[in-house]
């Protein structure tokens, strides 16, 4: 795994809320992966990606197999082939072979309740014209809103290659990496393990009703959207604005689209606002030239995963943003 722009510390050396999301993971997930090693510079950041994933996606009695089919279809809908590749994985580990691969494949799966699951999930990559909202219990969209937030910091922070040459993309490796983790996935969690580690979110969001899913949602909405603290005013309200207009558009040629965005903004914002553009619609796209730009005034590790975040959590809540709570059974 090769991390692109900062290599974290190791998962000996570090010592607090951090230690203690790291054993946390140990004991209900698959360890301290990338994603949440990369998420260590900013402990507030990284405890709050992990409560809101282990609360919707591990914990509480919701199907297992359909959120991990939610967070494969949600991670291909917005192009990150490392959470694809994991997440196709833990549907073998779960001992949905054919399900897996037809995900992996990017076709709809052959069940109906499955094949309208996976069609919600794509379609709020653009939750305005889709008019998107959600029929599903708060684990189903948590899980889906978690993942919105972990690709865009995957995809920004990490190489999209689980292993080396991406052998993790032949359905033998993936099949036999399942298999490597049925016992731990199968394991049920109990709701609410994660939430000591957080910061006061205020107030939970209206869709997720009394679930540790909202405090969890509420929490990450926070401590990401601090990051836009680094920006001036300028900035901020054209990454907001354009996640509103743009609702999710892929661009087709993300660096140029980002540099006519900013060009009217002040020279000391441009740099900024154009990380932070990226990291909500194209953040594979950000660069090693973006990054040393942005380290001219920002040096540290943690001001540059508090701008991805702020990025990955704008355009997360421009999907939360569409829920219709009056759906929800």
């Amino acid at each position: 795994m090769t991390y692109r722009f900062f290599t974290p510390s190791m998962s000996r050396a570090v010592t607090g809320r951090t230690a203690e999301v790291y054993r946390q993971l140990r004991e209900d997930f698959l360890g301290p992966l990338p994603t949440f090693q990369a998420l260590s510079a900013d402990p507030p950041i990284l405890a709050a990606t992990w409560a809101l994933m282990r609360e919707a996606l591990l914990a509480g009695g919701a199907s297992r197999v359909e959120r991990e089919l939610v967070a494969s279809v949600v991670s291909r809908a917005n192009r990150c082939r490392f959470c694809v590749d994991a997440h196709v994985t833990l549907l073998h580990a779960l001992g949905e072979h054919g399900l897996a691969e037809v995900i992996a494949r990017g076709d709809p799966p052959p069940r109906p309740r499955q094949a309208t699951l996976a069609g919600w999930a794509a379609d709020s990559r653009h939750p305005r014209a889709t008019r998107w909202t959600s029929p599903y219990c708060p684990e189903l969209t948590g899980t889906l809103l978690a993942f919105h937030f972990i690709n865009r910091v995957v995809s920004a922070l990490l190489a999209p290659d689980l292993l080396p040459g991406g052998l993790q993309r032949f359905p033998a490796v993936r099949s036999a990496g399942g298999r490597f983790y049925a016992r731990i996935v199968r394991e049920p969690k109990e709701p609410g393990r994660s939430l000591a580690l957080l910061e006061t979110g205020g107030a939970a969001p209206a869709w997720a009703g009394d679930s540790t899913v909202g405090v969890a949602y509420a929490a990450l909405r926070s401590a990401a959207g601090q990051g836009g603290d680094l920006l001036s005013d300028a900035a901020r309200e054209t990454i907001t604005a354009t996640v509103t207009w743009e609702d999710g558009r892929h661009p087709n040629r993300p660096t140029e689209w980002a540099t006519d965005l900013v060009r009217e903004l002040p020279g000391r914002d441009r740099v900024g606002a154009r990380i932070g553009l990226l990291a909500a619609f194209a953040p594979a796209a950000i660069s090693p030239g973006d990054v040393a730009l942005w380290r001219l005034s920002h040096p540290a590790d943690a001001d540059l995963v508090r701008l991805v975040a702020y990025g990955a959590i704008t355009a997360t809540d421009h999907v939360a943003r569409a829920l219709d709570p009056l759906r929800r059974p």
